[in-house]
């Protein structure tokens, strides 16, 4: 699996146990037009890891994902994972209809649609 991961998005306090991820890339950039509870800087961590991780991985992001409007999302061959604070959408790489749940479920939570734009 391939994934971003915006470390601002996680909750103060939060400790991922041992994860067997590779590290691609930490990116720092600022960012514009973000909504009051988020940093106007961002930390990006471009990871890649084993497929079969995926529900773990997923599963343990959903529980130290901060609230109201923080995601992260990964894919592997054939699905795209889609996770926020307590709940996680997955669905075939490239499926319409579930990227547009994953997406209606981030309007809930106050993401600003330019953020909804995450790569398959």
């Amino acid at each position: 699996m391939k994934g971003t991961l915006i470390i601002e998005s996680l909750q103060v306090g939060a400790t991922l146990p041992a994860l067997d991820l590779v590290v691609h890339e930490i990116r720092r950039f600022a960012t514009s037009d973000v909504p009051e509870y988020q940093p106007s800087v961002w930390t990006a961590l471009e990871f890649e890891a084993p497929d079969e991780l995926a529900d773990s991985l997923a599963s343990t992001l959903a529980t130290w994902l901060d609230e109201p409007g923080w995601y992260a999302n990964f894919s592997t061959l054939t699905e795209t994972f889609v996770i926020y604070p307590h709940r996680v959408f997955h669905y075939p790489r490239h499926d319409e209809r579930g990227r547009a749940k994953a997406r209606a479920h981030g309007r809930t939570l106050g993401v600003p649609e330019p953020q909804l734009d995450w790569t398959e």
